[in-house]
């Protein structure tokens, strides 16, 4: 089975930068899946903030983080990453990485049928 392990998450100041990284292990591979990231802030709904497709050719980004955030994958490490930069109080939340078969980067999460357990970010102003 496999199995989504997010990290890099912790405690920044606003205006800092974080890179989070999402490891897919057990058998498996990264081709043919597209990844996305979305997080989840309290009290809110978990929402789209990024996505690639899996030869990581097209990106998506939400208008929240677009021109700050950059979302890449090393399919050899399966390993996607999403790099954070200018962080505000706003982006505190779960940040959750999942997997969808097919190339597409949507940015629907129940288009996405594996999820990792998440890491905390939290930005202090």
């Amino acid at each position: 089975q496999v199995q989504l392990v997010e990290s890099g998450g912790g405690l920044v100041q606003a205006g800092g930068s974080l890179r989070l990284s999402c490891a897919a292990s057990g058998r498996t591979s990264m081709r043919d899946y597209a990844m996305g990231w979305f997080p989840q802030a309290p009290g809110k709904e978990r929402e789209f903030i990024a996505a690639i497709t899996w030869a990581g050719h097209i990106t998506r980004y939400a208008d929240s983080v677009k021109g700050r955030s950059t979302i890449s994958r090393d399919n050899a490490k399966n390993t996607v990453y999403l790099q954070m930069n200018s962080l505000t109080p706003e982006d505190t939340a779960v940040y959750y990485c999942a997997r969808k078969r097919g190339w597409r980067a949507s940015v629907v999460g129940n288009d996405y049928d594996n999820w990792g357990q998440g890491t905390q970010v939290t930005v202090s102003s």
